[in-house]
């Protein structure tokens, strides 16, 4: 049977995709599901060299391009924004991806380890918000800005003090921004996956944790990054979710519905 094209709810042909943080695993899954979805999309990565293997399948497809700015370097981020809107000449989609974690106790956590990850977590998406949200306004044609948080981000999860923290503020930098950029038809959602072992958390997954977070799973499994596929197509998608802001978007296999 021959496939059937994509539901026009779905349809992201003619719009550009700039997703922050392309080269972990979580960012790049996802920006396949852009591109397969008609979008153009912008890979953001720190490290090009590192990131170019992985990230080689999609640029193949002609629909994806790949871009270096350090996600907590405003001037970087801002070289980038111009070098895109050179290439497809507009901006309709933002996705945050960029994220780091650490297990590190409460007492032996130091300064220079609380700013990496509150800077990388959190400080990044107001920069981005800043210079690609400014662009979507600018561009007058609306917009959707999706970042990504955590099931740590409320109630907070145990031994990821400076994780949970940082993804609290996300939440509440997406609420903010929902409100903020509603006039200029902007939608500002997070997407708040469960357990998807990635490199940033594979280091903290001891058996002893992995059967924590199983007991607290009702669907008693880890999630496959392909799982997060569907929610950002929905939400970058303005047929879909034309309403929808100011959301957290639950991918968690039900870890979010569990207390006792």
């Amino acid at each position: 049977m021959p496939l059937q094209a994509p539901s026009p709810l779905f349809d992201l042909s003619g719009r550009t995709a700039v997703v922050i943080g392309a080269g972990s695993t979580l960012g790049r899954v996802m920006a396949e599901a852009l591109v397969a979805h008609g979008a153009h999309v912008a890979l953001v990565v720190r490290n090009q060299d590192k990131a170019a293997t992985d990230l080689q399948p999609l640029l193949d497809t002609g629909k994806a391009r790949m871009f270096k700015a350090d996600a907590v370097s405003k001037p970087e981020l801002q070289q980038a924004l111009l070098e895109i809107v050179e290439w497809t000449g507009r901006v309709d989609i933002l996705l945050n991806t960029a994220g780091v974690n650490s297990a590190t106790p409460f007492f032996e956590i130091t300064e220079e380890e609380w700013d990496r990850i509150m800077d990388v977590n959190a400080k990044s998406v107001m920069l981005a918000c800043q210079v690609f949200g400014k662009a979507m306004i600018d561009g007058g044609m609306g917009g959707s800005i999706i970042n990504i948080s955590s099931v740590s981000s409320g109630p907070p999860l145990s031994r990821v003090f400076s994780y949970s923290a940082s993804k609290s503020a996300l939440n509440s930098m997406t609420q903010y921004l929902a409100r903020e950029f509603a006039p200029n038809k902007i939608r500002v959602n997070a997407i708040v996956p469960g357990f998807f072992p990635a490199e940033q958390n594979r280091s903290i997954l001891s058996p002893e944790r992995v059967a924590s977070i199983m007991s607290h799973t009702p669907m008693n499994r880890f999630g496959d990054p392909k799982e997060l596929q569907g929610a950002v197509v929905w939400l970058a998608s303005e047929a879909a979710s034309s309403f929808v802001t100011g959301t957290l978007i639950r991918v968690d296999g039900g870890f979010g519905a569990v207390t006792i």
